[in-house]
């Protein structure tokens, strides 16, 4: 059983109290225990952080990292099925290659933890899945799969579309397609449910989109809208409450100007990238202190760079410019620890320092907001991933 010690550390656990001066020690890829110096145990393996700071490993909830593959066209381009504008079915698991460059440098950066989800160009993209970002083989990563149903409304199914001259080309019919979709699938859903009590009714013939949407109508996974503008936002939101969806709100670039409503709707928002122009005409509200705003609010908010848009190693510098922008600190590391990973539903595993959890670490070499302080170590499942 290997163990892995770190001490003279001052870790910021996420959930519980800031320890000034700690331990943590990782055994059989777990987190084993912690606590302060003066009970420090010993152990196979050491290291002395050295007054360093020691947080959980970081998780970005949305990105696209392995599907769109690091200096490659498109041979590379994996992440947008743009032949039908409704494909549930298809799972971002099947698309990710974890040999991309990008995998290792987010590792290095102390990104242990990503959501990685389908593109924008259909309404409804497909499968999301949560894994780490160490290892060779995907099904060796994964700790949910699905995770989440992606979704997508305003320029981007529109712009898709439009160049096809096909449908949907017109916010209206981008969420009618959802609508549709989601109707036949309670249908489906319906009619399963009757075969299975009913001898005299038949089940209906197997359809893999229907089949791929039952989990979000359950309510077991939530829906993640892809939405910038104010009214996208609160089409998505309509469309949950008429199906008893799960909404998380992915960019919300808008979502600052409407954060009241977010708040009485208890509406998760994956804030960001903010680090980047306003490309397209949704994007005109686009601001760094949009997180802040939300989180102040009282949103639950998680901070993404959206790889390949914003490079995944970036992700700090993301939370640095968050704080620039008037989020509070300790808010916004967990808006890429704990925060994170509650939007996920994968906090009883990653998201903070605590026994029992996954040994994910990350050991800075001082204060993370000050640029001159690196990565000095990183733990991914109980491994020593990165040593500088």
């Amino acid at each position: 059983m290997e163990q892995i010690l770190i001490k003279n550390a001052r870790i910021l656990t996420m959930e519980g109290e800031t320890i000034e001066n700690g331990w943590l020690l990782s055994e059989n890829k777990k987190i084993s225990a912690l606590g302060k110096m003066p009970d420090c145990p010993t152990a196979e393996k050491a290291i002395d952080a050295e007054g360093g700071w020691l947080l959980p490993g970081l998780i970005d909830a949305h990105s696209h990292i392995g599907l769109y593959e690091d200096s490659i066209g498109f041979e590379g381009a994996d992440g947008n099925e743009d032949t039908d504008p409704a494909s549930p079915q298809l799972r971002a698991l099947d698309g990710v290659n974890p040999m991309d460059p990008a995998f290792r440098e987010a590792l290095e950066a102390g990104v242990t933890t990503v959501l990685i989800s389908p593109g924008s160009a259909n309404p409804i993209g497909g499968q999301i899945v949560a894994m780490k970002t160490a290892g060779r083989r995907v099904d060796d990563m994964l700790i949910r799969e699905p995770v989440a149903m992606k979704f997508a409304l305003g320029e981007n199914p529109k712009s898709v579309y439009h160049d096809k001259d096909e449908t949907p080309v017109t916010r209206m019919a981008v969420a009618a397609i959802i609508r549709e979709q989601l109707f036949q699938a309670q249908e489906y859903r319906t009619r399963k449910e009757k075969a299975a009590i009913d001898n005299d009714t038949d089940e209906p013939d197997f359809d893999m989109k229907f089949e791929a949407l039952l989990p979000v109508l359950r309510g077991e996974i939530p829906a993640h809208f892809h939405a910038h503008r104010a009214d996208d936002i609160f089409t998505a939101l309509r469309i949950c409450r008429e199906f008893n969806l799960q909404p998380v709100i992915i960019h919300g670039t808008a979502g600052h100007l409407i954060a009241d409503a977010l708040t009485e709707e208890q509406v998760p928002v994956i804030s960001g990238p903010f680090l980047t122009d306003r490309s397209k005409p949704e994007l005109r509200n686009l601001t760094e202190k949009a997180p802040g705003l939300l989180s102040h609010a009282g949103v639950l908010t998680a901070i993404t760079v959206d790889h390949p848009e914003f490079p995944l190693r970036l992700l700090m510098d993301a939370v640095r410019a968050a704080v620039r922008g008037g989020m509070d600190e300790e808010e916004a590391l967990r808006a890429v620890t704990i925060n994170a990973a509650r939007i996920a539903g994968i906090d009883a595993r990653v998201g903070s320092l605590a026994a029992g959890k996954d040994a994910d670490c990350v050991l800075y070499s001082g204060n993370p907001f000050d640029y001159k302080n690196a990565v000095c170590a990183v733990l991914c499942d109980g491994k020593m991933v990165y040593r500088r």
